[in-house]
């Protein structure tokens, strides 16, 4: 198994809405919405990594990164025949404006990515689809309410 450490952005305009993106599972065809992010390069730390997905997913690039919010308990998943423990850190950032530019995202993100939409709270809760991390709707409105926790709170996915 190959470690993947990976860093995400808990992204919020200024209406309070959350930034997710969206793949369609190949083998039962569910539509899954997660945060911004991807895997650490070589010699990268996670908070300079979540900047960098962020402005390849998204085109921002004057992001000020705040404080770990959330921190994934590890999953595997394999791709191209290599299995992968996937350990994530979610960092929050606020932005004033609500549109992106997703040209600068790498090939194999433009190949599964399917769409991004900005969420509310109530929104993610009446929602059939699948949410990443589980229990978003949740943990988007405690941070909402709360600001964000002292120390990262463990959550799934």
């Amino acid at each position: 198994m190959v470690p993947r450490p990976s860093s995400r952005v808990v992204l919020i305009d200024h209406a309070d809405r959350l930034l997710l993106f969206s793949s369609r599972d190949q083998r039962d065809g569910t539509l899954r919405w997660y945060t911004p992010g991807g895997g650490l390069q070589p010699g990268e730390n996670h908070r300079a990594a979540a900047l960098r997905e962020l402005r390849e997913e998204t085109g921002l690039a004057e992001v000020m990164l705040g404080p770990e919010v959330w921190r994934g308990r590890p999953w595997t998943t394999e791709r191209d025949g290599v299995t992968y423990e996937v350990r994530q850190r979610y960092y929050l950032a606020r932005v004033p404006v609500s549109g992106i530019d997703t040209t600068r995202m790498e090939d194999f993100e433009r190949a599964s990515i399917t769409g991004h939409r900005w969420w509310t709270a109530p929104e993610l809760a009446e929602t059939a689809d699948l949410l990443r991390p589980a229990g978003l709707p949740h943990l988007l409105a405690a941070l909402l309410a709360d600001g964000p926790p002292h120390y990262p709170v463990l959550v799934d996915g």
